[in-house]
């Protein structure tokens, strides 16, 4: 087998492989909200990502095992915020913390957006879609979104990514 000159290149089997290249990752982190009825809820995640251009479409994964999950399966819609360096504790609360426990927008600013969604007063930019499919995938489910309206800057600064809360403790296992 050639080798690419790359004396830091072994082979692996592929769920080390898999772990090796995903941890060289670093991506980007997003705050999801959503609603059902009353109850509100919303989690810190790092599995989301544009997946269409026409139609637009965005997919974001949440633990099967969180309280945002629960409120999602129900909902009818999800809101997606990006964060910059600056809304680190923003996102300590909504990683940290779980709805099971205690009320996370009691310990931040949000209004009522679209769709009665709670928006996050401190988001740098953000959008909200109405869920199209769910589809499990393992420890997480993937909501389909079909973005419908949001807001952004024109610069949105530097995003918090995932080396910048690899040191949360989360409020549930993965």
């Amino acid at each position: 087998m050639p080798h690419n000159g790359n004396p830091d290149t072994t082979q692996r089997d592929a769920g080390q492989a898999f772990e090796d290249v995903v941890a060289l990752l670093n991506y980007p982190m997003f705050v999801v909200t959503t609603r059902w009825e009353e109850q509100l809820s919303g989690c810190l995640v790092g599995f989301a990502s544009q997946v269409s251009i026409n139609p637009p479409r965005f997919l974001v994964g949440l633990s099967n095992k969180n309280h945002t999950y629960g409120v999602a399966v129900n909902a009818e819609h999800l809101a997606v915020h990006l964060l910059t360096k600056e809304h680190r504790a923003l996102a300590t609360l909504f990683g940290e913390q779980t709805g099971d426990d205690i009320d996370k927008f009691a310990q931040c600013e949000w209004r009522a957006g679209p769709n009665g969604l709670p928006i996050l007063d401190s988001s740098s930019a953000w959008f909200s879609g109405r869920i199209l499919e769910r589809l499990e995938l393992g420890d997480h489910v993937a909501f389909l979104l079909a973005p419908e309206t949001g807001s952004a800057p024109d610069n949105l600064g530097e995003l918090i990514t995932f080396s910048d809360v690899r040191d949360l403790e989360p409020g549930h296992e993965a």
